[in-house]
């Protein structure tokens, strides 16, 4: 599965940028991957699940 390196902070609109490495075997449903914007410096931690599950 796919992870973004930037996201858009959805409190200051600007650039977030991945802080977590990839794992040695890939992104997997359920990993918790942190941001930090780069306009107001909050941090978000996102849980990042295939689209496919549980739906």
């Amino acid at each position: 599965m796919e992870v973004p390196e930037v996201i858009t902070c959805v409190d200051c609109g600007q650039k977030a940028h991945r802080l977590s490495y990839p794992p040695e075997d890939g992104w997997q449903s359920g990993d918790i991957v942190a941001y930090r914007c780069s306009g107001c410096n909050d941090r978000w931690d996102l849980v990042f699940e295939d689209e496919g599950e549980g739906n």
